[in-house]
């Protein structure tokens, strides 16, 4: 079966030289040159040669007879041969490259149709006046403007797969972190646990060696007491029988009675006593140890409040831990760092990483609130201030009566007691922003979040004669 190549080839050598097309209906003129009859005609009418001068051939431009056009039917038989081919090796070409009018292999476009012609089609009346390009001339714009297309879609992918790289770098990071505090918990809790089972066995062992004495003061407190009721009830039967006596003997029973006192028994000795009371002390370096264990879990951070930041109705201490509300504006500059409607302020410094805690002390008027937490750097200062997760902050507020989480609506909280003192912890790499009771310990509310800026403390206060303190230690906070 003849290759597509080839019939190609073969088809090529038998195109009309007019509309580049296979010859339909081939004639022969006298420079022995073929045409299409139809082609041929046209071009007779389009030149409209002078009467007197025959019409030239439009390949070699030798005069010919317009009126001696000779069939080639040879030619055409051939033709037609070359047609079967192609039909039988274009049987596996999509249909869109084959004109479905005419059969033909579509070669051209119509710009102004927006149509792929074949070489009949192009011939028509219709499209004569139009802009007809070669396809592939006429997709070069269309092949120019997919490869921008492919070139922002592989930048974009390159994008992609950067961030990918990126964060599967800090999730391997946030694994290795996370494996590296899992391996210290089960250290520092074995080492814990170790020390607590030696306290107990040294405690218990304690306690079982008082157990043990305290049965053997009761036992020997029964022997002692067993042994008085039965001295007390030989001389109970003895003064019933010396009672009846006469009167001069009465008085000597009198003066015996009087010199037979009643020895007390105790107990618990005192030492026994003095060690029960003592035995509290013998949990001191269980106290100890636990302190230290909890100090070990919490990394207490010392902060203290930015004054470029304050809004100029909150009085800051000299030593920046205190801030008092009042409806008295300070003077203070107008920088691009300072609050100008929200009355907060935020602390030095800020995190890029790692676990930090504070305490606050809240001293709130009649009608005041505050507002603890963090925020990102780069939150709004001026002008209206929205307090939720999507601004950039993570923060709880304190009111008169009641606390509520700053959500993008805010949650109302249900807590045992109001805190007077609040915990603030922060873990930059597992993105946690947990509150607490510092006194009671109960849990307040816990954010969860994705850093990747700095944050810094942040604080709010409302309410004449409303304050708060910092503390990086807790219940070491106190209000002046």
């Amino acid at each position: 079966m003849a290759s597509a190549a080839s019939v190609t080839s073969l088809a090529d050598e038998v195109n009309c030289p007019v509309c580049q097309g296979t010859l339909r209906e081939p004639v022969t003129i006298d420079c022995g040159h073929n045409f299409c009859r139809v082609c041929l005609t046209r071009y007779l009418e389009i030149t409209s040669p002078d009467p007197e001068e025959p019409p030239t051939c439009p390949l070699c431009k030798e005069p010919f007879r317009p009126g001696n056009f000779r069939p080639n039917w040879q030619l055409a038989n051939v033709v037609e041969n070359i047609e079967r081919l192609k039909l039988v090796s274009q049987m596996d070409l999509d249909e869109e490259d084959v004109c479905p009018e005419h059969g033909e292999k579509v070669y051209f476009f119509c710009e102004d149709d927006e149509m792929q012609l074949c070489v009949v089609c192009r011939e028509a009346w219709e499209h004569r006046a139009h802009t007809v390009r070669f396809l592939e001339d006429a997709a070069g714009p269309y092949r120019e403007q997919i490869q921008k297309c492919l070139e922002c879609l592989r930048k974009e992918r390159e994008e992609i797969q950067e961030i990918q790289s990126r964060e599967n770098r800090r999730i391997q990071v946030l694994l290795t972190q996370v494996a590296t505090k899992k391996q210290k918990v089960i250290s520092e809790f074995a080492h814990l646990s170790q020390f607590l089972e030696e306290q107990q066995n040294i405690l218990l062992d304690q306690l079982e060696k008082l157990d043990e004495d305290i049965l053997k003061h009761r036992d020997e407190f029964d022997v002692l007491v067993t042994g008085e009721i039965g001295r007390f009830n030989t001389l109970i039967e003895e003064l019933e029988e010396k009672k009846e006596r006469p009167a001069r003997e009465l008085l000597t029973v009198r003066a015996e009675c009087e010199t037979r006192r009643c020895r007390k028994p105790v107990a618990i000795s005192p030492e026994l006593g003095q060690r029960i009371r003592d035995f509290p002390q013998q949990a001191f370096p269980l106290q100890r140890e636990m302190k230290m264990f909890l100090g070990k879990r919490t990394p207490w951070t010392h902060i203290s409040l930015d004054p470029r930041t304050s809004h100029p109705k909150l009085l800051l201490s000299e030593d920046y831990q205190q801030a008092r509300f009042s409806y008295k504006w300070q003077k203070s500059p107008d920088n691009p760092q300072r609050f100008d409607r929200a009355t907060c302020v935020l602390a030095h410094g800020g995190f890029t990483g790692g676990r930090h805690t504070w305490v606050v002390s809240v001293d709130l008027a009649h009608g005041g609130s505050c507002t603890l937490g963090v925020v990102s750097k780069d939150i709004r200062r001026k002008g209206e201030l929205r307090m939720r997760p999507e601004e950039g902050v993570w923060a709880v507020r304190l009111a008169w009566g009641f606390v509520s989480a700053l959500n993008s609506f805010p949650t109302r909280l249900t807590l045992e007691e109001q805190p007077q003192q609040v915990r603030v912890s922060i873990d930059y790499e597992v993105g946690w922003v947990t509150f607490a009771n510092a006194v009671t310990q109960e849990p307040i509310y816990t954010f969860t979040a994705s850093f990747t800026q700095k944050v810094f403390p942040f604080f709010g206060l409302w309410g004449r004669g409303s304050k708060f303190s910092l503390s990086s230690q807790e219940g070491a906070a106190t209000l002046s």
